[in-house]
Order: C-alpha cells, then structure tokens, then sequence
C-alpha cells in the first residue's frame, strides 16, 4: 500500500521486530515512524482511515523526533491527494456497510443532535481555551494575510460576517449554533443589536451567559440551551456559524425551512459552512466515531437545493479555500504546546487523538476537497445593495477598530 502511495517525501518505517521499510524518494528528508507491536501493521491496513488514526492514539505508531504526527499526516494524504496516485480503495462490501453506518448516524432526532453535541463540545471550557484565540472561536479563521495572527484572523472573520449581514441599531439576531458567544457579543458592540444564541452545549450556553453579563449587556445578549428547531419569533438576522455541519444531511430541509420562518422578509440569513469542492460524500468512520458523531460535510449542491425549495433567494456566495488549513494549523501548534496540561485534564490517548483529529483537517483543506462556504440568503432580493462592493468596505471599517491581543502560552 505504503509503496504505490508514497511518491514525494520519504517515510521510513520501523516494524516492531526492528525492520526498516523506506517508502518514497530516498533522497527526501525522512518522516520516521516506529510500529510498537506485531499486530500494528495488520491493525492499519485492514482499514487504514480508521487504524491509523487509533494505533496513534494508542501509542502502536510512535513518530520519531524531529518529526511529529503532522508531519505524517500531510506526507501520506499529500501522497494520496496528488495527480495520478494509486489508493486501492475498500472493497464494495466494505464500502456498502460504512454507507450504511453514515445513513444510520445522519438522522439527528432532537435526543440524538444534542448527545452529538455534548460529545464533543462537552470538553472543559478550560481544555478549548489552551488553542483558541482569545474571544474562544472555533471555526475559520479570516486570514487576509498568511502572516497574521490566529487573533487578527478571528476578528477579520467576525467582521466579514457583520459586513454581509446589514446589521443596524435595534435589530434582532438569531444566532444558531452560538459557541461561547463571541460572535453575539462582537455583534451586540459595534452595532446595539439585541442577540438571541441558541446551543446544545450546556457549557457553552453557561459561559456564554457569564461573559454577557460580565460585559453588561445580559439585557440585550441572550444564550439558551434549545434546539434550534424549538425557537420562536422573528429576527431581522440569523447568523449560522459552524452550525449546519451538525445538523446531518436528511435535515437540510428542515433547517431552511425553519430559519425561513423565522426570519423576517426583508431580512439576511448569513451561513457559514465547511463544505466539499465536489459531489455529495460521507463522513469518514474514524470521524464519525471519535470527534463528529452525526456530522456532515455538505456538498454545494445539497445546499442550494435545499434553500430553493425552501422558497429562499442566494444573494451572495463566497467560497474560502485555504483559511481553515492556516487556522487548523495554528490549532495544532498551539495543542501540542500545552501537551502537559491537556494530558493532566484528560490523559495522553484524548492528546494524541486531538493532535490526529487537527492534523486530519489540515490536511483536508491544503491537499484534499474541504473549503468553506459563506452563502448570503435573503427571502426579498432588495434586502442587498445592487453590488457586493459593501461587504469590502464594511468589513475593512470594522476589522480597524479592534486591535488584536497578543497571545501568549498561558493560553
């Protein structure tokens, strides 16, 4: 497997017996893996996507200084993702029962979306603060320059989004899937706008509270632990950020649907997505089992077709390609810096698994399908300009109030 696949770069691996395999051009700076027991290699190849992944968090793959498991990562998918590769893929009787596995997890009843939920962002508020930027944004970041930092990156995100919502003093805003609330309360401060956040992570909701009232603005900015599906009234905006991923295919529908009714008619829905430069997929087992249970990564397609027969109009679509890699990237560094903490949390198998998970999605929007995609939907056309020229003003006039702070270990 590793000799078709392996072409640019070197990996030399070490069986447990002591063996040496080099795989790739000899002449290449070697990544150096180390296979700790006989039934590692066996464990990997009989279904590498997820094996490797677990004989990593394991400790039965141990990758040798000074590489690290990002290394090996972006070496084989890079491998696998070039021009003319030869990835022998899973049977058909394999592939039949993961597609069936994939259909039984997308059906995200209201019991089943918030123990989805919980599973991953359950983790302590203390852990997700060790690699997100200050205001605790975990989506894509806005990179205008590669150099910037993650929090300049964050803050230019935010004000991308407040641009091509038109917000003005007064509004209502829906925000669905709210994180800690970052997004709410940058709203609510530059433009008076009253903010409802909806999650299905307790802690989230929790803290997201405790921030709002630190800031005063407990009156105005408000956080509730409700399925989105169970909200009531009307906004003047909804923003969805990082929310639809977890809603599972079947339910597009019925998201835009719901979000339709909500809205009002002149108002702008704003949505923010991981998405695929190609056709409808899957997501992958190892996914699906330890970091997105229920999770999907739409396809365009799946998208438009949903908002077109949700009487929806598309007022804008933006497609950003390489701004998750340098986030996930800056995610990984900053994990793997606070290694020690994180392992005193939890222990070393969720570290390693985290660091896999990272390196995983970097990959997957430097070499593989993954982008994301901004989609401005709207149910009246004149509720935007003639042209999009005010996205780039509006974003550049807000992104220059807000200085970034500076990062440090401390997290």
């Amino acid at each position: 497997m590793l000799s078709a696949l392996v072409r640019n770069g070197q990996l030399l691996v070490t069986d447990h017996d002591g063996k040496q395999y080099s795989f790739g051009d000899p002449a290449a700076d070697p990544v150096r893996i180390r296979l700790t027991d006989k039934g590692a290699a066996l464990h990997i190849a009989r279904d590498p996507r997820v094996g490797a992944g677990e004989a990593y968090m394991d400790g039965r793959l141990v990758v040798e200084p000074p590489h690290d498991i990002r290394d090996m990562v972006l070496l084989v998918m890079g491998n696998a993702n070039r021009p003319g590769a030869s990835v022998k893929p899973p049977s058909k009787a394999k592939r039949a029962v993961d597609w069936l596995a994939f259909k039984a997890d997308q059906v995200n009843l209201r019991a089943k979306a918030s123990k989805n939920v919980v599973h991953h962002y359950d983790l302590t508020r203390q852990f997700y603060e060790l690699f997100l930027d200050e205001d605790r944004q975990y989506t894509m970041a806005y990179y205008k320059d590669p150099a910037n930092t993650l929090e300049r990156a964050q803050i230019d995100k935010q004000a991308l989004i407040a641009a091509k919502l038109r917000l003005e003093p007064g509004m209502r805003l829906l925000d669905i899937g709210c994180g800690w609330g970052g997004l709410g309360l940058y709203l609510n401060r530059h433009f008076g706008c009253e903010v409802l956040g909806v999650s299905l992570a307790p802690d989230q909701v929790r803290f997201a509270n405790e921030r709002a009232e630190a800031a005063g603005v407990a009156d105005k900015v408000k956080f509730q632990l409700i399925d989105y599906r169970d909200v009531q009234g009307e906004f003047d905006r909804i923003t969805s950020v990082g929310m639809i991923e977890h809603v599972g295919a079947p339910h597009f529908g019925e998201y835009f649907a719901k979000t339709n009714e909500l809205l009002a008619d002149d108002g702008i829905m704003l949505t923010h997505t991981i998405g695929r430069t190609g056709p409808p997929g899957t997501t992958d087992k190892w996914t699906r089992k330890y970091i997105f249970p229920g999770g999907y990564i739409p396809a365009m397609s799946e998208l438009v077709s949903a908002l077109e027969r949700n009487r929806w109009e598309i007022a804008d679509i933006e497609v950003l390609r390489y701004h998750y890699a340098y986030t996930l990237a800056e995610w990984y560094r900053r994990t793997t810096l606070h290694e020690a903490e994180i392992t005193a949390l939890y222990d070393s198998r969720l570290f390693r698994m985290w660091q896999f998970y990272l390196a995983g999605a970097e990959q997957s929007f430097r070499h593989g399908g993954m982008v994301n995609f901004h989609i401005q939907s709207v149910k009246r056309r004149s509720a935007v300009p003639m042209t999009r020229d005010y996205i780039s003003a509006e974003a550049a006039r807000l992104s220059a109030l807000d200085q970034a702070p500076e990062w440090h270990l401390g997290g």
